[in-house]
Formats: structure tokens, sequence, C-alpha cells
């Protein structure tokens, strides 16, 4: 058995949570021949390591009124019921089902680990399988502990019953189907 020190040096056991300040959940989407890109600024969550590094767990909730895309129309239309529908499902949420260590990447310089869970949005929920990167741990200048992670993962929008498109000539449409989400997340040990 590999120790949680031996695979994320540094990391302890415990309960961390997510420093929202220090981090951010980002996604794109092609749109016509571009790409167009987003974040979600209100979001929180936490992990709960464990000495076995394929025991930890991790939850996060994301505020999807938040949706910032730098284009008013565009992100009122996206939080309508042609999208997100956030009148009637505010919140997306993720929790790990669990950890894995990666088997790509293995040269890389940070540990990587592949995080399963569950995303729950509009009232669906679908399983999804994060590619986890992990990037040490540091004292802050107020004396907290800090762990720095950055996850990816892709998704199919129609998984989640989210469907609207303008068909274009032949059989090509205005918006693509993937969805792809990066995280940077800064997590604080909890006292």
């Amino acid at each position: 058995m590999l120790t949680l020190d031996a695979m994320a040096p540094g990391l302890v056991a415990g309960r961390w949570t997510i420093d929202p300040a220090h981090s951010e959940i980002t996604f794109t989407v092609r749109h016509l021949m571009t790409t167009v890109r987003g974040s979600f600024p209100d979001f929180a969550g936490e992990a709960h390591i464990a000495d076995d590094p394929f025991g930890s767990s991790a939850r996060a909730e994301i505020q999807l009124a938040s949706l910032d895309t730098r284009n008013a129309d565009r992100d009122a239309h996206v939080r309508s019921p042609d999208f997100l529908d956030v009148e009637r499902h505010p919140r997306m949420t993720f929790t790990s089902t669990g950890v894995e260590r990666a088997t790509v990447g293995r040269r890389a310089r940070t540990p990587r680990f592949h995080v399963d869970g569950e995303l729950a949005v509009r009232g669906v929920t679908r399983p999804v399988r994060l590619l986890a990167e992990y990037h040490g741990v540091s004292e802050d200048p107020w004396g907290g502990v800090r762990a720095g992670f950055t996850a990816t993962t892709e998704i199919s929008r129609r998984d989640f019953g989210i469907e609207f498109n303008i068909p274009l000539q032949g059989d090509k449409m205005v918006l693509g189907d993937s969805i792809a989400i990066q995280l940077e997340i800064q997590f604080v040990q909890a006292a």
C-alpha cells in the first residue's frame, strides 16, 4: 500500500476546505468556429484526506447563478430553462466516489490521480472522472497550511438534459456538446 506521503508529499490527513478567493472553476465550449470561456465564481467545498489516500473524499457545490462568460445577454440565456434552468436548479454539486492513481502522465513532475464522482446538474446525476494533479503544500502568511490541485474533466451537456442548439447548414450546430471543465483549487487545512 502506498502511503499518503509517498503519493502526495507534504499532504496530511484531515479536513481541507476550498479557499474560493484563490481558486477558480472555469469551462469552455465550442461556439461556431471558436471557443467560449466562462467561470463560476461562487462555490464552496471540502476534501477529507485519509491516511490511505485512496480512501479520501471530496464534495463541492457551485452556485449556477454566478455564471460569468463576460457577456450579460449570453449569461442570461445560459441561466434560462434552455440551458441551466437556474430558477429551478440553483446548484451544481460534485461528490467523489473514489480515488486512484492516474495511469496517464507517469513521468509528470507532480502526482496525478483520477477522482471519480457524481456530478448533479439540472436534477440529473451522472458519473464523471476528474484527472487531478497535486502541486504540493505550503504555509501561508497567515499561519495556515494550503494545498494546491488542478483538475480537469469533460462532460456532455446532453447527458444532463441540456439539448438546446441552433442548426446550421448540413449537420452542423452552433454549440458543441462537449464542455471542458478546469478547476484550480487551493485547499486550506482545517484547524
